[in-house]
């Protein structure tokens, strides 16, 4: 059994307002020295076997088709050593 991460992402050009009020969140809460915050998605997958190129690959076609709107969102996806 492998676990294979994927990290979702709003696009750069995507305005990320939840990002946005966090940054403003931040001094308000004595954190200070944040310019900026982007927030995204994490998600877990366990893959029955070895995490070889074909499940992978297999993960990406999950990222595209349910994960993810390719849209407006990136995603990587990387295999939890």
């Amino acid at each position: 059994m492998a676990r294979v991460i994927v990290d979702v992402m709003l696009k750069p050009e995507i305005l990320d307002a939840q990002g946005q009020a966090i940054a403003r969140a931040l001094p308000r809460l004595g954190f200070s020295g944040v310019s900026a915050v982007r927030q995204g998605k994490r998600f877990e997958v366990e893959i029955d076997g070895p995490a070889d190129e074909a499940a992978l690959a297999e993960v990406r076609k999950m990222a595209e088709t349910l994960l993810a709107n390719t849209v407006i969102e990136d995603y990587t996806v990387t295999a939890e050593s």
